[in-house]
């Protein structure tokens, strides 16, 4: 059931093909699902049991909209707000007096779509969803709730790469791009991270341990997430009286935290999308801000700035520098703070 809240009224949202009645001024927040009609798949690469697209929008139904898209483990909930005050993902810089204010914008964003698969079975003969299928599924959000444009798509990690595929599909209807650590592709050393998580969580899928083996699948990935500096400024090289390690007892609690969130399945189907990611940069004609992180391991600087090169549309290429690596998008909050008021601005100036 939808649930859409503002100061003066309640309107509801029908997933049975009806649009969005007309929206008061003031804060709101729509939460819903839909069901992703038959006629779409024609134009997406994986083929899924009926695929639900989960979204939240948030914020002033007057401004402009911002689509915001975070990792493989972000989620449609980016801030708190009245109708669910629980934190959100990228809460550090949406919210009230934010870079992403709720009285100046409205903040879209949803559950990328994994694929329904059935207990037991696997991506062993099926696709997953690509990030151009993110991209279409998102298109047809915009569709129902009757957005025809939208101001800023910041785009972090894999959300950075759907938003490359946004931008290359559907250019007209993006007026600005902001993406942190992505490129146009992947990285042939970051594949290798990425397929030894996969194999092991397949494994424990074939052992039955599958919990277990996404917990230590998540941690694996935490340390390609993080750089070496800041592990180092944050752990002792000693073990402890126990003989366990400190860093041990943090990729421990991450991959605890993220295999009770996360079903190995979405995670085998995120991470094999991320590394069959590829956008032609010849094909980028929006208005782009790449900005890469100077300790990104995953995504290196070069390979952000080889996409800023090759696309022919007007690029502007930035350095967040950061000793947090590839997760810097969500420890440096004021510098991506900045970056997201200097793009709200730039596409300000322009619309008007």
């Amino acid at each position: 059931m939808a649930t859409y809240s503002t100061a003066s009224s309640a309107d509801a949202f029908c997933t049975s093909g009806s649009s969005p009645t007309a929206r008061s001024p003031g804060r709101a927040s729509l939460t819903d699902t839909l069901t992703l009609p038959d006629h779409l798949f024609e134009r997406l690469s994986f083929t899924p049991a009926p695929a639900e697209l989960r979204f939240e929008l948030q914020g002033n139904p007057d401004g402009p909209t911002v689509v915001a898209l975070g990792g493989i483990s972000a989620h449609r909930h980016v801030a708190a707000h009245d109708s669910d005050p629980s934190p959100g993902w990228w809460e550090a810089v949406a919210g009230p007096g934010r870079a992403l204010d709720g009285d100046r914008v409205q903040i879209l964003s949803f559950d990328f779509l994994s694929g329904d698969l059935p207990a037991g079975d696997s991506f062993a003969n099926r696709r997953p969803p690509s990030t151009f299928d993110q991209a279409e599924a998102l298109a047809f959000l915009l569709d129902q709730l009757q957005i025809d444009s939208v101001r800023l798509l910041a785009g972090a990690s894999y959300g950075g790469m759907v938003g490359l595929a946004f931008a290359a599909r559907h250019p007209e209807r993006l007026e600005r791009l902001l993406t942190i650590g992505a490129a146009h592709r992947t990285h042939p050393l970051a594949t290798a991270w990425r397929s030894l998580q996969r194999q092991i969580v397949q494994l424990g899928l074939e052992t039955g341990r599958a919990d277990r083996a996404l917990e230590i699948a998540r941690g694996l990935a935490m340390t390609t997430y993080r750089s070496a500096a800041e592990l180092e400024s944050r752990f002792d090289a000693a073990p402890d009286a126990a003989g366990r390690f400190p860093v041990e007892d943090y990729l421990a609690a991450r991959g605890r935290a993220f295999a009770a969130a996360f079903e190995p399945s979405r995670f085998l189907a995120l991470s094999e999308s991320i590394d069959r990611h590829a956008v032609d940069p010849l094909e980028l004609r929006v208005p782009t801000t790449l900005v890469y992180v100077d300790s990104d391991a995953l995504v290196p600087p070069w390979l952000v700035a080889e996409t800023a090169r090759e696309a022919p549309g007007p690029v502007h290429l930035r350095e967040l520098h950061s000793l947090a690596g590839h997760d810097a998008f969500l420890v440096e909050s004021e510098a991506v703070s900045r970056l997201l008021l200097e793009e709200l601005a730039a596409a300000e100036g322009v619309s008007r």
